[in-house]
């Protein structure tokens, strides 16, 4: 009775651990997020409460587990032993599982993924919901969730880190003038930045890149707007819609795909005639030739 007392008592204290352990994580993140200035620094903390929270009740556990053991009777030197030769043997036939913990420990230490970053990693993308040292939790933008294990990831392409950049291409005709398309896009983003819903969210003014190439049927001009984390894409989406009103406005041309035709020049410099049929003479022309082969076979049959 006393035995079972005494290892009801190690439960109680190890839940009770865990809690209090929970407590004073919670009211140290707290202070952190307090003298936390930078959304980076509060991106950070976050994703440290999760994971110290996490370790404190494992290892809480496992010290409540050995105590609960040796209460019973059971020694604990040979079960160690022999966790290690099994631990041993299991590494070599678990070792991605070894190097998902490996991973996130690093992932973690060098702050290179935090909770509510938007990245993309393993061939996915997506808003990061969770990150442990076993594997990282992404929804993309329809919804799905991906876990992706640490093992995994190589490379980690972080597009929330500190500041954004909202890179646009616009398509211009051939025919217009080039200077008039950029001051009409230097004036629509001056006005977007000067809105209140989106002055927080510019950082700079934005940076034309010039005529990026010619396209098969456009002129496409570049540039980027510098934002705020989380931001780019709105901030282009709203760049775009306003553009496209001003461009109807000044009428530039915004060209869509188009063919060319062209019948080819001789050697002597002269063009060759183009022959072009319009619908209703070819309508004509299928029409006659029908008729005739109507005629055709009805003198057959006469003869």
């Amino acid at each position: 009775m006393s035995t079972f007392l005494h290892v009801l008592f190690i439960l109680i204290l190890a839940v009770a651990a865990v809690i209090l352990l929970r407590k004073g994580i919670n009211f140290l993140i707290q202070q952190w997020r307090r003298r936390a200035v930078l959304p980076e620094s509060i991106k950070r903390i976050e994703t440290l409460r999760r994971v110290l929270r996490y370790t404190a009740t494992v290892v809480i556990a496992i010290i409540a587990g050995t105590l609960a053991l040796s209460a019973l009777g059971i020694a604990i030197g040979p079960i160690l032993g022999t966790a290690g030769i099994l631990g041993l043997a299991i590494s070599f036939g678990a070792k991605n599982l070894v190097q998902d913990y490996f991973n996130g420990f690093f992932l973690l230490l060098e702050n290179q993924i935090r909770q509510g970053d938007v990245i993309a990693v393993a061939d996915k993308a997506g808003l990061v919901e969770e990150v442990t040292f076993r594997y990282v939790r992404l929804r993309d933008y329809s919804g799905n969730v991906h876990f992706i294990p640490n093992s995994a990831i190589t490379t980690v392409t972080n597009m929330s880190w500190e500041y954004a950049y909202s890179v646009f291409e616009i398509g211009i005709a051939y025919r217009e003038n080039i200077a008039e398309a950029f001051g009409l896009i230097r004036q629509v983003s001056a006005e977007l930045r000067a809105d209140p819903e989106f002055s927080q969210k510019i950082l700079d003014d934005v940076e034309i890149a010039g005529l990026d190439k010619w396209g098969e049927s456009a002129l496409i001009l570049k540039g980027r707007f510098k934002t705020a984390p989380l931001e780019q894409w709105g901030v282009r989406r709203e760049f775009l819609r306003r553009l496209k009103q001003t461009f109807d406005d000044h009428g530039v041309e915004i060209p869509f795909p188009h063919l060319t035709v062209y019948a080819g020049q001789s050697k002597g410099g002269g063009a060759p005639p183009f022959h072009w049929i319009s619908e209703e003479k070819h309508r004509a022309v299928k029409t006659t030739r029908a008729t005739r082969k109507t005629v055709k076979n009805q003198e057959d049959r006469t003869e």
